[in-house]
């Protein structure tokens, strides 16, 4: 009876408790917190592996709205869609979606440099408004076919026509930038070019969109006048009573040591009263977020702070929430007749030729060469998330139903998927054209020895900058050395670029000027950065590409507590370490010589021990050789059993080599011998033989110098 009356008791508890579990499980919080999950849980993933295939992340983020909205989800699996994403329960995505939007919209703003903008504006002011005006009239046209087919019955052709203009007519500012630094054309004419052409047509958008919706909101142009003059009252405030106030206040506090919470506050009292005008302005809360952006102090260094404080948590949290909100919208069953894909066709095609007619033709008349003109069209096809948001107001406002909805976001998503592949077709159709004028470079280029330089810490640039003179200024070609900053991530925010930059490049460049030797710098934003480094080298005709090694130094699990007893123990390498850290791609993949530098403490090569194991490896002499008429080294040749001895060529070099340099010491060894690894300051040694000593776990490793490793 007890056994059965505990049990009883047991039971009770667990069915009281699991159906408390399913009542918490249905409070509101509790499914936002796991709407909020899976969204950002597939959002990532998409944009991951969209990233991979050379894709912009928010291609793969758009997708994931598609795929958990009714297109997909709610048709394969309806019961998991209705349970995650109830009717009910998409009102507080909705309303975080937008708050998300207004704070992306406020970076969007701050992302703009009026300053810039005013400098290139000359350049950029034909192209930009030609890209904008073009597209939009390519739209007005779209519209007036469509409109009897699928607005007539919702709303006016006004309106309607209005909005699938300005859809067409808009550039993805922040997907832009991106691509272009993916792209390494940051500092390149192209890319300045664009970036100021997209910031300039940006604007205009923008205010074109605002005078839009005004007048979709009150039906005729006439009824918007006075939203428009109170706009313009409104933006006058903005710029010429707001803006030199909050310089001022962006001069004062511009570091994170002076800046307080106080300060921040003010900033985002700014942007919500802004957004709240352009809000009972009838002109949408995303307007005045952005304007909000735009007036922020000039200051660079403010921006950057208030950029940090904001963008990390709209970008990872609140946009793909939009992504999903924009996708719970979209119902790609709608296009389902013929005539209906026919449309979403001819949209596509609109937007495509509006855009790139419009940008190519007026970059072309601008003096611009044909192939820079259409990257330039390419470039500003991009449509992406900007293009989205317009499209889910005009939804919000009934003025585009949901297959015109729907269409609009395959535009979207076909638009921003072109921009890369379509990118890399121009440059392979006018490469033959400019087959002779690489041949005349390449012959230039030849005359010198092109060492690429890439290292990743500040300080790592500045050792490699001392090996890379002492090893190799001394050979019989000029010696021209590029170096190369990689920073990871194409999400990285443009406004930071420049920072990073200056930081990383500041201990090289100030060596280089001690040093006297002239160098080149290249930094760009990426997200492989192996495979963007070999990229380099094969693609320009580097002679050779040195690096650091990167791997960390540690000893091997038996030797640990040896080491604390060993004055003369320094650090060790788990054998393979170099083969796992993605040097390894670097060794299989360039067409060039490669040097893998170790750094323990370099500073001067006045004691090289060099060793040689394979006949190949009298290669490595010509910069003992170097390294003698730089800094009159003292050369230690070690040959590791009898593979030179045994090979005539080889045997006939190192006795060359002797000649030459008398004072050279020359061993026979059958191993490393430790005492002369501790007495040298660096060591010259192949890869293949660096390989055979790891497979030997030869253990006086463990006292080497810096180490030069040179793949030939």
């Amino acid at each position: 009876m007890s056994i059965n009356y505990t049990h009883g008791i047991f039971s009770e508890g667990f069915e009281a408790f699991t159906h408390t579990l399913e009542g918490n499980i249905q409070t509101s919080i509790a499914m936002l917190l796991l709407q909020i999950i899976a969204i950002l849980f597939v959002a990532r993933i998409l944009g991951f592996l969209f990233v991979k295939i050379g894709q912009p992340s928010v291609i793969g983020e758009i997708l994931s709205g598609i795929l958990l909205g009714p297109s997909v989800l709610a048709r394969l699996f309806p019961g998991i869609s209705n349970f995650l994403f109830a009717p009910e329960s998409l009102g507080n995505i909705h309303i975080l979606s937008q708050i998300g939007l207004i704070f992306f919209m406020f970076v969007i703003g701050m992302d703009l440099d009026i300053g810039e903008v005013k400098k290139k504006i000359k350049e950029t002011v034909f192209i930009s408004q030609a890209g904008i005006i073009f597209p939009f009239l390519c739209g007005v046209v779209a519209a007036y076919i469509t409109y009897p087919h699928y607005a007539a019955h919702t709303t006016t052709f006004l309106s309607y026509a209005l909005f699938i203009g300005i859809s067409m007519s808009v550039t993805a500012f922040p997907v832009l930038a991106r691509i272009i630094q993916e792209k390494g054309l940051t500092r390149s004419h192209l890319g300045i070019l664009s970036l100021a052409s997209a910031a300039n047509g940006d604007i205009t958008a923008w205010c074109l969109l605002a005078v839009v919706i005004a007048i979709a909101q009150t039906g005729t142009f006439i009824g918007a006048v006075y939203t428009i003059v109170f706009a313009a009252v409104f933006l006058l405030f903005m710029f010429f009573v707001l803006r030199p106030f909050l310089n001022i206040i962006g001069n004062i506090y511009h570091n994170k040591e002076v800046i307080t919470k106080t300060i921040v506050a003010f900033m985002f009292f700014v942007l919500i009263i802004s957004a709240y005008v352009t809000e009972v302005l009838g002109i949408h809360a995303l307007f005045g977020a952005f304007m909000a952006g735009v007036i922020m102090p000039s200051n660079i260094q403010f921006r950057k702070i208030l950029t940090e404080k904001v963008e990390d948590v709209s970008l990872a949290i609140f946009l793909p929430l939009f992504f999903v909100s924009t996708g719970l919208k979209t119902q790609i069953g709608l296009i389902s007749t013929p005539t209906e894909w026919l449309t979403c066709g001819l949209f596509i095609f609109v937007a495509i030729f509006g855009k790139i007619a419009g940008t190519t033709i007026p970059a072309r008349f601008m003096g611009e060469s044909w192939r820079d003109s259409w990257l330039l069209g390419a470039l500003m096809n991009t449509r992406g998330l900007m293009e989205l948001i317009i499209l889910t107001i005009g939804y919000e406002m009934k003025i585009l139903s949901p297959s015109i909805f729907a269409m609009l976001v395959l535009m979207t998503l076909v638009t921003t998927f072109m921009t890369g592949p379509l990118l890399s077709f121009i440059d392979w159709a006018y490469k033959k054209k400019g087959k002779q004028v690489e041949k005349k470079v390449e012959k230039r280029t030849n005359e010198k020895f092109r060492l690429l330089l890439s290292f990743g810490r500040a300080s790592n640039g500045k050792v490699l900058l001392d090996v890379a003179q002492q090893v190799f200024s001394m050979g019989k070609r000029p010696l021209e050395i590029t170096a190369l900053h990689l920073t990871v991530g194409t999400e990285v925010n443009p406004i930071h670029t420049d920072n990073f930059e200056s930081i990383s490049f500041a201990p090289i460049l100030e060596e280089s000027s001690r040093l006297n030797i002239p160098l080149h710098t290249r930094y760009e934003v990426v997200n492989n950065v192996g495979q963007q480094i070999v990229n380099h080298v094969n693609q320009e005709g580097f002679d050779f590409l040195l690096v650091g090694a990167g791997i960390a130094l540690s000893p091997l699990p038996q030797d640990r507590e040896a080491a604390k007893h060993s004055a003369g123990y320094s650090t060790w390498f788990y054998p393979g370490d170099l083969l796992k850290d993605k040097t390894h791609q670097f060794i299989e993949q360039a067409h060039a010589m490669v040097g893998i530098f170790i750094n323990k403490n370099f500073e001067r090569a006045t004691s090289v021990m060099l060793v040689l194991k394979h006949a190949k490896d009298v290669f490595l002499l010509k910069y003992a050789a170097n390294l003698i008429a730089f800094n009159q080294a003292e050369i230690f040749i070690c040959e590791i059993g009898e593979g030179i001895a045994k090979n005539r060529p080889s045997e006939g070099r190192v006795r060359e080599f002797l000649n030459a340099y008398p004072q050279t010491i020359f061993l026979h060894v059958s191993g490393m011998p430790a005492e002369l690894l501790a007495k040298n300051n660096l060591m010259l040694i192949s890869y293949e033989t660096w390989i055979d000593l790891f497979a030997q776990k030869d253990k006086a490793l463990q006292y080497m110098p810096s180490t030069l490793i040179i793949r030939r």
